[in-house]
């Protein structure tokens, strides 16, 4: 090999090693690889940056305006709701995560499936209080062992099965012809998963102590007559299991119902009294059906989906301290509404009107961004602070939001479009129907991902412009001798490996034309060495940066490098096994 080739290899392990051994961002430590890379001349400007000019990755960065459209009109918790369901223990969750995934992802590129999912499951895991870190890692794998059925599974199956037509002369693979080795595999890795995800996961589960938090609120919230809730059981809302937050008793027409039971029925006009922390009673705010039981929220000017929660703590020269909310007209007076108020960590048990503001109150307001930045200074308040994720949803919009959705899903598989402009369409859709606005777009987009799969195409990029790549695959598969079997395993650990330091469909590309050969020389059959660089480069999950999609879940899985290694890296081996087991008894040489 050259020196540039040495001196990317010794890189790339030097990059492994900070990944795998540090807390650092994969973004930056990836970033200032590709720096150096192009700084010493191993790579030109036009090389180091092709990974931002990627179709790939701009899918992934339109993709998250798709969701944001989902999130901000309430789609996202639907999902969840409807697709979900209530799991029963950890094991359940994970299956009923990984059985729909791996299904669509059959038959859909599974970079926008995981896309979309990310913050249901976020949702879901935070409803039903599961650790966020034991779905992430399970929805990446479930969607990349779905790709590995079907033809159009992955665009790596795409890639290879045209090498074999342009480059052999073979006829095409059929549609479910990888089935054969791609079903196994699935039922190979839900059955690790299952068994081996509650040890081999990490709990990255908050460590909050929601009962004990000192700041809890009373909120009531009014059940819409003409809302979906009504009929449910509490436990069918959805209102039963909200962490950080209970629900205390219903006002029903006069009567208190203290000691809800969970199957206790909604009916229309029912106050219920929630009492919590104020990320669950962002949470409130988000669930279909159910509005702040004060009717000063719609006397406000704009629409709730302009507004925001905000926590103020009263000072004591607020000109409204002594005298109640009502009798002060906070709403005229702030242009802002107080749905809850929390006093010295106990909670104040009257209706809001009624309340006599004291110094100290801290305050949960519903009122315009622009609030905070106007009284951050005042004197009328201590602190001033606006709640992250509060914005209410607009649920008037929910339907055109899953039709864009659905259409962008439907147009991808009849092939009318690529994904690529399917959702740059989808976008311009969720931002022209107002499903969002082009601030919460910009916002949207997860910039630490879009780096580091950027970069991690550049670096592989170097792999392979210095000659690194192609002079290890040499080296490994001459160490396979002449026996096909061996030859088939040889070929199987070099993508895998290539997999995990550079793209898929790089790795498929660089792999085949020695497969080819080698097929030629031993005078065998090139089929099941095409199917198993197919199977490497699919299924590769020992590294966060092998796969797209096991990148984009890092961040919300709260993960380190090293967590991939551990559940991974014994699932690479299983599908490596079962797959040199089933693939020379459907394609013999």
């Amino acid at each position: 090999m050259s020196l540039a080739a040495w001196f990317t290899v010794s890189l790339v392990l030097f990059l492994v090693g900070l990944l795998t051994f540090t807390r650092v961002s994969p973004d930056i430590i990836l970033s200032a690889g590709l720096t150096l890379l192009l700084v010493f001349g191993i790579l030109s400007p036009e090389e180091a940056f092709s990974g931002f000019a990627n179709p790939g990755v701009i899918t992934v960065g339109i993709l998250y305006i798709v969701v944001a459209g989902l999130q901000e009109t309430g789609g996202v918790h639907w999902l969840s709701q409807r697709l979900l369901g209530k799991p029963k223990s950890l094991a359940d969750a994970q299956l009923r995560l990984m059985a729909p995934v791996t299904l669509v992802s059959a038959f859909l590129n599974n970079t926008p499936v995981v896309a979309m999912l990310i913050p249901a499951v976020n949702d879901w895991a935070r409803r039903h209080q599961l650790s966020v870190s034991k779905l992430m890692i399970p929805l990446s794998y479930a969607a990349i062992l779905g790709g590995t059925c079907t033809l159009i599974g992955t665009s790596t199956n795409l890639v290879v099965n045209g090498l074999l037509v342009s480059r052999a002369g073979l006829p095409s693979l059929g549609m479910f012809s990888l089935a054969w080795v791609g079903l196994p595999t699935v039922l190979v890795g839900f059955g690790f998963i299952l068994l081996a995800g509650r040890w081999l996961l990490p709990d990255n589960a908050s460590k909050t102590r929601w009962l004990d938090n000192p700041k809890e609120y009373s909120v009531e919230m009014l059940v819409e007559a003409e809302g979906p809730l009504v009929g449910q059981t509490i436990e069918d809302a959805g209102l039963r299991q909200l962490p950080g937050m209970y629900l205390a008793e219903i006002d029903r027409k006069g009567q208190i119902l203290p000691a809800v039971s969970p199957q206790e029925t909604l009916k229309a006009d029912d106050r219920l009294l929630f009492v919590g922390i104020v990320e669950s009673v962002a949470d409130l705010q988000k669930i279909r059906g159910i509005t702040p039981a004060t009717n000063q929220i719609f006397k406000l000017d704009g629409q709730r989906s302009d507004r925001m929660l905000i926590e103020a703590v009263v000072s004591g020269s607020c000109p409204l301290v002594g005298q109640s909310i009502r009798e002060g007209n906070f709403r005229s007076f702030y242009n802002a509404v107080i749905i809850a108020v929390a006093r010295n960590g106990e909670r104040v048990r009257r209706k809001v009107g009624d309340i006599v503001l004291r110094p100290g109150d801290t305050l949960l307001l519903e009122a315009k961004a622009s609030f905070v930045e106007q009284q951050r200074n005042s004197r009328d308040f201590f602190l001033v602070s606006g709640v992250a994720n509060s914005t209410p949803p607009r649920y008037d919009k929910a339907f055109v939001a899953v039709a864009i959705l659905g259409a962008m899903i439907l147009t991808v598989i009849v092939g009318l479009l690529p994904i690529l402009e399917a959702a740059m369409l989808a976008a311009g859709l969720m931002i022209l129907t107002r499903c969002c606005t082009g601030t919460v777009a910009r916002q949207s987009v997860d910039w630490r991902v879009l780096i580091t799969i950027a970069a991690a195409f550049g670096i592989g990029e170097a792999l392979e412009v210095t000659g690194a790549a192609s002079a290890l695959a040499n080296s490994l598969i001459a160490l396979a001798g002449t026996e096909p079997i061996a030859v088939l395993a040889v070929l199987y650990v070099v993508t895998a490996l290539f997999s995990s330091l550079i793209t898929n469909n790089a790795a498929a590309v660089l792999v085949f034309p020695i497969a080819l050969s080698l097929a030629g020389d031993l005078d065998v059959n090139l089929m099941p060495f095409a199917i198993g660089i197919i199977m490497a480069a699919s299924a590769s999950f020992a590294t966060p940066i092998s796969y797209q999609t096991n990148l984009m879940v890092y961040g919300p899985g709260g993960y380190r490098f090293s967590d991939y290694l551990k559940i991974g890296l014994p699932l690479n081996l299983l599908t490596a096994l079962v797959a040199l087991l089933i693939i020379p008894r459907i394609w013999p040489f």
